[in-house]
């Protein structure tokens, strides 16, 4: 069994005051290997931070010695090519799955879940956005707020211009991990810290979290908010809506089962089972009342949505003579178009 729980060796960058902006792991492993963590667990014994410490390259060729004779070739690998790096580097190591206290340690917990190392919710990110800070994102990298004023004019008076791309405290993810098997049409819509499953088409209106993300072959026209989980072979109409957890003080993970359908425009407020359709246009909030019908579409009861909360097979519409929301058994079977979402 694995003695830690998460190791990487990352290049980042920082700002004029020595503090890290971002970092870039290029292979960051889950539960490595005993032989990995002895290697690597004097540096961080030595640091004062006790997930992460900047490595010079005199300490990067070491590392680079002790983990060939280690057997960890591909990490002795990156130690090498580190060692030779203009820009900082970082080791970062998690013995146990705690919090991130630190950039580089936010950082790498991101990366396990755009890496398919871990799934959303199965690594702990508590407090992360107090440990990030707002970055510009430029055609140069990132770049400290209270820096960019100078950057710009110093692009400037060069002839030049400095793009800002975004301001967040996320960056893109396709700029540090583009996973096995996607397509995804506006690469600024989906935040490092996604989970994008094999076979998933994003589109240009699709947007995905951080710790949220696809299990599989899906299509995202819609908002997948973060911590929440898209079920393999399920369709997220063109500007749908999956409500998050982070505003509003809400505590229901919302997730989508399996071979569901969010029309256009449509939203939940709960989690879906398997096999469920919701109609176009129609938010379903927890709270919401509905008729729930019979295969007869007689009324059986008046119910809150939140009562259905993660049952399958159910379509839900509003009754387009009296306004009324409603839900019956769902038979229709829902099926991605194999040819159209193609990824490979």
């Amino acid at each position: 069994m694995s003695e830690s729980y998460c190791f990487g060796l990352g290049v980042g960058t920082h700002n004029a005051k020595g503090e890290w902006l971002e970092v870039y792991y290029h292979q960051p492993v889950l539960n490595p290997s005993a032989a990995l963590y002895n290697a690597v667990k004097p540096l961080i014994e030595s640091a004062s931070d006790t997930t992460s410490c900047r490595l010079n390259g005199g300490q990067l060729a070491s590392l680079a010695t002790t983990l060939g004779s280690a057997g960890e070739d591909e990490q002795a690998s990156i130690a090498q090519k580190l060692a030779s790096s203009k820009r900082p580097v970082v080791l970062s190591l998690f013995t146990t799955d705690t919090a991130p206290t630190s950039v580089p340690g936010a950082y790498l917990k991101l990366h396990l879940l755009s890496h398919r190392l871990v799934k959303p919710h199965q690594t702990d990110l508590t407090g992360i956005f107090g440990v990030l800070q707002n970055v510009a994102w430029t055609n140069k990298g990132a770049i400290d707020l209270d820096e960019l004023p100078q950057r710009q004019l110093k692009a400037r008076l060069k002839g030049k211009t400095l793009t800002v791309e975004c301001v967040d405290k996320f960056p893109k993810m396709t700029n540090y991990i583009v996973p096995k098997g996607v397509r995804i049409a506006h690469t600024a819509r989906v935040r490092l810290g996604a989970y994008i499953g094999e076979g998933t088409t994003i589109m240009h209106e699709g947007f995905v979290n951080f710790n949220a993300g696809t299990m599989g072959t899906s299509m995202i026209e819609g908002r997948v908010s973060a911590g929440v989980v898209i079920g393999e072979g399920s369709d997220l109409g063109g500007g749908c809506s999956t409500m998050g957890t982070l505003s509003g003080g809400g505590n229901i993970v919302i997730s989508v089962g399996k071979e569901c359908l969010l029309g256009a425009n449509a939203g939940i407020g709960i989690p879906l089972g398997d096999r469920c359709i919701v109609e176009s246009g129609l938010y379903i909030t927890a709270g919401s009342k509905l008729n729930l019908l019979d295969d007869s579409n007689n009324v059986v009861q008046e119910i809150k949505a939140r009562e259905l909360a993660g049952k399958s097979d159910l379509l839900f519409r509003r009754n387009s003579l009296t306004g009324i929301l409603e839900c019956k058994t769902n038979k229709t079977a829902i099926a991605l178009n194999e040819e159209l979402h193609a990824n490979n």
